[in-house]
């Protein structure tokens, strides 16, 4: 019987972490190895395969032909180990199964509280684990395999270093929300009587308050702004008290409303918000992320 050969996966996961990381010195720290050592370790994949898997390119590294065709084979077998392991990890039938959420500290968190809502319902029980952070902590975190998922207000950046995909959720507009007298006083002429309304708006970074400062160029009205907060809910607590208007995804409005004693001044869909998933999978296959994607699409965003 002719023998078998065989593959070492060690040195195929060495080369999968260069390739990703574009270089021996990155890929060195993250596996905690000198550089000497990873590249000889890459050396012996070669000589196994008989073929150059890099090629130097200034002072990076270059996948050559052949080693992009070794590359996609790797990343399917390492992504498929780590869904593995995460299957193993969920324990025996009956024990919940763990969904690590990384949420964006822009997204509302009423909302992420729907978007999760289904993951709770499904036949296998569901832990959620979640954690808010800036969009590149969580893709940080995302890329060490802590997230199982990030929601996020943002797609991708383009260029990032973590390997990672986005998928939508789908968007919702948006819904003026006061007191009832501050309400009523901009609810006959909105958005025209955004002009020296008095708002609590979300920072200046945000996706939100970028959309909505261009909306307000457009209409020609300049708002008061009260107040700036990082944190919706905040803004909902100062909305509360009166301090001023506040918008909220017209997909949970309702339940802002009712919660804080807050009514509407106005809805527009000039302004849209857009939420994804975004996970270290092209392919979802984590049931929990799955049926958020589902209901999301099935009917609670547009």
């Amino acid at each position: 019987m002719a023998s078998m050969e065989w593959l070492n996966y060690h040195h195929l996961l060495y080369f999968w972490t260069v390739a990703r990381e574009g270089s021996l010195v990155s890929a060195g720290k993250r596996l905690r190895l000198s550089q000497p050592t990873l590249s000889g370790q890459i050396r012996k994949l070669e000589a196994s395969f008989g073929e150059r898997l890099f090629e130097r390119k200034g002072r990076g590294l270059v996948l050559t032909d052949i080693g992009q065709v070794v590359y996609r084979y790797a990343d399917e077998i390492f992504t498929t180990g780590n869904e593995l392991l995460d299957t193993v990890r969920r324990g025996p039938k009956g024990q919940p199964v763990r969904l690590n959420v990384g949420v964006v500290d822009a997204v509302p968190k009423l909302l992420v509280r729907r978007l999760l809502d289904p993951a709770l319902h499904l036949p296998e029980p569901v832990r959620l684990v979640c954690r808010e952070d800036g969009l590149e902590r969580l893709l940080e975190a995302l890329g060490r395999h802590e997230l199982d998922v990030i929601i996020s207000d943002a797609p991708l950046p383009p260029g990032g270093a973590v390997r990672a995909w986005d998928h939508a959720l789908g968007v919702s507009d948006m819904t003026l929300l006061g007191t009832a007298e501050l309400a009523r006083a901009r609810r006959r002429t909105f958005p025209a009587s955004l002009d020296d309304a008095p708002l609590l708006l979300p920072l200046a970074s945000t996706v939100l308050r970028r959309n909505l400062d261009a909306w307000f160029a457009s209409l020609d009205v300049r708002p008061r702004i009260v107040a700036e907060a990082e944190d919706s809910a905040l803004l909902k607590a100062f909305a509360a008290d009166g301090m001023g208007l506040m918008f909220a995804p017209s997909v949970v409005a309702k339940i802002v409303s009712s919660r804080y004693g807050l009514v509407s001044a106005g809805a527009t869909d000039a302004v849209r918000e857009r939420y994804y998933a975004i996970t270290g999978e092209r392919r979802l296959v984590h049931p929990a992320i799955v049926a958020i994607r589902e209901a999301a699409r099935g009917g609670l965003l547009q």
